[in-house]
């Protein structure tokens, strides 16, 4: 079983963008990515919010799936955190979040023709 947790960052401007980048630049998601149990940590931006530039971002979504609560637990105990933290203060984003427990019988046979690889 994995869980998944989708944040919605929000803030004004381009203020969820540019957090997500110094995410990058600063090598803390690399970080994150290397912890025990993460599977997954990808940062991405809603198309409709783009417009020609994608310079304007008000909403980075970012995916975070680990292999289970406790790798989650470990991670939120992690001194990350409080960097993590400190650039959400620092660019004022807000958030909503959503968390998936993985479906361990994978795709119903029915829905893979409708999947193409």
């Amino acid at each position: 079983m994995s869980i998944t947790v989708n944040l919605r960052y929000t803030g004004k401007a381009s203020a969820a963008l540019d957090f997500a980048k110094e995410m990058v630049s600063s090598g803390t998601v690399a970080k994150i990515r290397a912890e025990k149990g993460n599977l997954r940590y990808e940062y991405y931006v809603p198309l409709d919010e783009c417009g020609d530039t994608c310079n304007s971002e008000k909403t980075v979504l970012l995916i975070d799936q680990w292999q289970d609560q406790a790798a989650i637990d470990a991670h939120h105990a992690s001194p990350m955190m409080a960097a993590i933290a400190n650039l959400r203060e620092k660019y004022d984003l807000h958030m909503t979040v959503e968390r998936f427990v993985s479906d361990e019988g994978g795709v119903p046979e029915k829905d893979k023709e409708f999947i193409r690889e």
